[in-house]
């Protein structure tokens, strides 16, 4: 799929984001819309999966670490044909198999239920340990938040992986600088987050995550590193594609009403049109 193809998921992906969370009246868009060129790039062109087959025993494994955003795993799955996207505006629903955090016993195409924050990196660890011993081939990659990485236990679990030169797991961390409360920086600096990994023996990739050839880059780099797990610390957008969301720490939690969801979808719809026109 070339970058342009990709820009048109990512965007679909979004306007889910955004429907599923107006339709919950709850639920978390700001992180969801930073890390969706991320989720596009992993379910449409990375990872070996099968949409019709989610328990495929080969398939590489996600994990969703910062399991608040569900909002944009769904979005990707659904758009990737696990589940109808009509399902999205579900999401939060009594009954609803789209839950507050992702359910691997309910949801299609959900490898690990998650939303404790610090503990999805341990489970991929441990997947991706298990692939090693099982001598299977299939990697595995989990998405963090920056400020869930003020978790102790994510580093506990880096320092495990590094040590066992898990080189089938990728690390990704979605820093876009703001948590729930603020700024990562004034609420619990977790900077500089490079070090912290290379000191745990990983290989550190550094990159825009709103580009795709850089997301490419950095998973190609992945892929070619032995002997070591990889990190990549993209920086983002918080509310990335929608304007009064962006770089904005009060929608990391909250959904739109009936006039924030009207604008959300217009300036969705006008990066449709510009991307039809590129």
């Amino acid at each position: 799929m070339n970058n342009l193809e990709l820009q048109k998921k990512a965007n679909e992906v979004r306007k889910g984001i955004v429907t599923g969370v107006y339709n919950a009246k709850a639920g978390h868009p700001g992180g969801s819309l930073s890390a969706a060129d991320m989720f596009t790039f992993l379910y449409f062109e990375e990872m070996n999966i099968d949409p019709k087959n989610p328990k495929m025993d080969n398939r590489d494994r996600f994990v969703l670490s910062k399991g608040h955003t569900a909002p944009g795993l769904y979005s990707v799955l659904a758009n990737r044909g696990y589940f109808p996207v009509e399902d999205l505006k579900t999401l939060r629903h009594l009954g609803s198999y789209l839950q507050g955090h992702p359910c691997m016993q309910e949801t299609p195409g959900v490898d690990m239920s998650s939303g404790s924050l610090g503990q999805g990196i341990s489970a991929a660890v441990g997947m991706a340990l298990a692939a090693k011993l099982d001598n299977k081939d299939y990697r595995v990659y989990t998405l963090l938040g920056d400020g869930e990485i003020q978790e102790g236990q994510v580093w506990e679990a880096s320092m495990f992986a590094g040590a066992h030169k898990l080189d089938n797991l990728v690390v990704i961390v979605d820093n876009n600088g703001l948590q729930i409360d603020g700024k990562v920086e004034d609420v619990c600096s977790v900077y500089p987050i490079e070090d912290k990994f290379k000191a745990f023996n990983f290989n550190v990739v550094t990159i825009d995550g709103h580009d795709f050839d850089a997301i490419r880059d950095a998973m190609n780099n992945a892929k070619a590193t032995k002997g070591m797990p990889t990190a990549i610390v993209m920086k983002t957008v918080k509310g990335k594609g929608v304007s009064y969301m962006e770089n904005n720490a009060g929608w990391h939690g909250k959904a739109p009403n009936d006039e924030e969801y009207k604008i959300a979808m217009e300036d969705l719809n006008k990066i449709d049109e510009q991307l039809k026109e590129a």
